[in-house]
């Protein structure tokens, strides 16, 4: 996983970048120090996860299930909630269901909405998956407390800034702010 590079390849793009554009020089190497993080993490889950066949997205929706009341969410519900397409979410239940963890139903008052349930063997394999990815602490474990909370409150203002959520936290009603 680790490139062990002897110079910092963000910093050697900021560099060329500012030369053609140099008020977004910063702004890029931004960006790409936060997808270049994604990467990281995602990497760490899906090494930890492999023991148990899963992929983060289908961790995910797993632990969501779980942790709703019934054990049951609507699969627009799922895509709202996990941030992702509805044809995503469809693949992961698909996968899920071929598995034997869930199993989707007809809604019992909407016939246009499709229900995902967690299965008991769906239950099983979360709450196993999650003590390993717990111990993990997400991929985040080789920077300090104070580094995570930070990244929170900075990412927390992006989020903000562009109407992800409100200050209060609430989600954004989907319009980005302009700006």
């Amino acid at each position: 996983m680790t490139t062990n590079l002897v110079f910092d390849s963000i910093e050697e793009a900021r560099r060329h970048w500012s030369q053609f554009w140099p008020d977004s020089g910063r702004a890029m190497a931004a960006a790409t120090s936060i997808m270049r993080a994604e990467q990281i993490i995602i990497k760490s889950m899906d090494v930890a996860l492999r023991p148990f066949d899963l992929t983060w997205a289908r961790f995910e929706a797993l632990v969501l299930l779980s942790f709703a009341r019934t054990g049951m969410l609507p699969m627009g519900k799922m895509g709202e909630r996990l941030m992702i397409h509805p044809t995503s979410v469809t693949s992961i239940i698909n996968r899920l269901e071929d598995d034997g963890f869930v199993v989707r139903l007809a809604h019992p008052s909407d016939r246009r909405t499709r229900l995902a349930q967690i299965t008991d063997a769906g239950r099983e394999l979360a709450a196993r998956a999650s003590v390993v990815v717990d111990k993990s602490l997400f991929g985040l474990g080789s920077i300090s407390e104070d580094t995570q909370d930070h990244l929170i409150k900075l990412i927390r203002e992006l989020r903000i800034a562009v109407g992800d959520i409100t200050a209060t936290g609430e989600e954004g009603l989907g319009t980005p702010k302009a700006g």
